[in-house]
């Protein structure tokens, strides 16, 4: 996994729990869903790549 796709993914799940956060905050469940998505997003785009990194 490059140190490139690793911030990114970082960046993301940080971005998604954001999301979540002020969607909780302000009782806006479609911002609260979209961060838990990018969170998911996330955490998938981790373990493909640490699959990929186990087969090197």
């Amino acid at each position: 996994m490059g140190l490139d796709d690793k911030i990114q993914n970082a960046a993301q799940d940080v971005a998604g729990k954001a999301k979540e956060a002020v969607g909780k905050g302000t009782d806006n469940e479609r911002l609260e869903a979209e961060g838990e998505a990018d969170q998911t997003k996330a955490n998938l785009k981790k373990a493909g790549e640490n699959v990929k990194d186990a087969f090197k």
